[in-house]
């Protein structure tokens, strides 16, 4: 539905077209040839069509005063109250012996019924919306109201009710569902579809910054799928609409009304707005809240694996196109992808028909897959291409999501006597009963330990450190320093730059290192 202000924008244009027409019609009135009037009437009204609708186009929306109108009273400001219990035995303040503040404190301290450890209540302000006005349903963000003892939804006509229960929470997509009794239904609002959304179109939101509730501010959509490192399924959309503190929580729409986004963070080096908000986008939000109002909780895919960033180097050395697709580093033993016969080395590009697109697009899409449902999954391995079924199973708190990239193992310092050869600014030696038991390694971990790294090698700015353990070069196997010299020449051979190295720290953690041989 066309918004009233929009309509009038455009009756103007219009009559602005009119009276363009009467006057290019008199002037061509002059022109004797039907023709050439006819030609060119058609070409000037054209132009003049073009003109009006740029001009309409660049001066943005005239107003949202009536889409405001409509929604304004969906949106909420929350309020929160938290007891901070003061720790038993935390010590009275005091004055040196002898200041003449001593029998101050004394008698503060000491009169009946002072308390100097009686716990402290802290208040908080947030924002939300409603998206059942009959069961009372009400979206937030979960830092607004983490550790709260009593929530107080206030709405836009001043009444305020006091939230029943929690429905759920999700901590790493930030997001939680209240529910309250209303007396009568709520005004509510519904999603929209956030991938439709484009950079550079004009979004709305609304909301309480710094206790100012029902504030309205107007921006356009500045980037889509940002990564800010706040949790593993990171992908907001970032808006220069002004977001402030409070703001948290509350909608981000676009110019139909449709909620495409929760307004979650900013960053700011004064913590008000600077014009850099991000909200997650509705795609994400709407099957997590979907999940909480029916289970209180969600229920994500897993697939259990490590994965790591298919960087230029890495992509070079497997010959796969960089950053695309995510890099199997290891796999948890009994999982989905285990029993599917994904490997250590694998490239997943495809999971499910959808194309991954980097590292940290993988975990979102198997996170939002039904558990149970067995998916196809594309992998390249050493070159070629395959396809494997793999049933989606659930991720639990404490399994690895497909969502972190390995961290360095640490250095085991000692170096063994007798290192092998140096090589690509390596020694290394095979791995004896002795080094397993000396270093802690595990019986089932095969390869060569290295003993010794040139600090002004390449290997050393790719990290590999004294202690790690080269499992495969070029994917191969490798069990002396010989095969680690024949992988590395036929990599030469090849042509190619670097040797890709699996590396483990001897209690499972792997990674991938693609170490550069000229």
């Amino acid at each position: 539905m066309v918004a009233p202000s929009r309509k009038r924008s455009e009756a103007a244009d219009r009559v602005r077209m009119q009276v363009e027409r009467i006057r290019v019609m008199t002037a061509l009135a002059q022109v004797r040839d039907v023709g050439i009037a006819r030609t060119l009437a058609g070409l000037i009204f054209s132009l003049a069509l073009v003109t009006f609708a740029g001009s309409s186009e660049a001066r943005g929306p005239q107003s949202v005063a009536d889409v405001a109108e409509e929604l304004i009273d969906a949106v909420v400001n929350i309020s929160t109250t938290q007891t901070l219990k003061t720790p038993e035995g935390t010590p009275l303040p005091r004055v040196p012996d002898g200041s003449p503040f001593e029998d101050l404190f004394e008698d503060f301290f000491n009169k009946k019924g002072t308390n100097p450890h009686r716990d402290r209540r802290v208040s908080s302000l947030g924002s939300g919306f409603v998206i059942d006005g009959k069961e009372g349903l009400i979206v937030t963000n979960t830092h607004v109201i983490e550790g709260a003892d009593e929530i107080v939804v206030n709405f836009a006509d001043g009444s305020r009710l006091k939230v029943d229960k929690v429905v759920g929470k999700d901590g790493k997509t930030d997001l939680a569902l209240l529910k309250v009794t209303p007396k009568k239904p709520l005004k509510e609002v519904k999603f929209g579809a956030s991938e439709a959304i484009r950079v550079g179109d004009w979004v709305m939101a609304i909301g309480n910054p710094f206790g100012l509730g029902g504030s309205v501010t107007v921006g356009i959509i500045s980037a889509k799928a940002r990564d800010i490192n706040s949790g593993p399924y990171d992908d907001y959309l970032q808006t220069d609409a002004a977001i402030n503190k409070g703001n948290s929580g509350g909608p981000l729409f676009n110019m139909a009304g449709e909620v495409i986004g929760i307004n979650t963070a900013i960053i700011s080096p004064t913590g008000g707005s600077i014009g850099i908000g991000f909200a997650v986008p509705s795609d994400i939000a709407m099957p997590v809240i979907e999940q909480l109002r029916l289970y209180g909780e969600t229920r994500r895919g897993w697939l259990g694996v490590r994965i790591q960033t298919v960087s230029e180097d890495v992509a070079e050395s497997l010959g796969v196109p960089p950053n695309t697709g995510a890099l199997v580093a290891g796999i948890s033993p009994g999982s989905p992808a285990a029993k599917a016969g994904i490997e250590a080395g694998d490239v997943i590009t495809k999971f499910d028909g959808k194309e991954v697109t980097s590292m940290r697009g993988l975990p979102r899409i198997v996170a939002q897959t039904p558990i149970g449902k067995t998916v196809p999954v594309e992998v390249m391995r050493k070159g070629e291409k395959k396809t494997l079924e793999v049933v989606v199973g659930r991720l639990s708190e404490d399994d690895d999501a497909a969502a972190e990239e390995p961290a360095p193992p640490t250095t085991r310092g000692e170096t063994p006597a007798n290192p092998g050869q140096g090589l690509i600014g390596l020694k290394v030696t095979p791995l004896t009963d002795e080094l397993r038991r000396k270093h802690g390694i595990e019986k089932k971990i095969k390869g060569l330990l290295v003993t010794e790294v040139d600090q002004d090698s390449p290997a050393a700015e790719k990290g590999v450190k004294a202690g790690d353990i080269i499992v495969e070069a070029a994917q191969e196997q490798v069990a002396t320093a010989d095969d680690l010299t024949k992988s590395v020449d036929k990599v030469r051979k090849s042509g190619r730059k670097a040797v890709l190295l699996r590396l483990e720290d001897g209690k499972g953690d792997m990674r991938f290192v693609a170490v550069p041989i000229d």
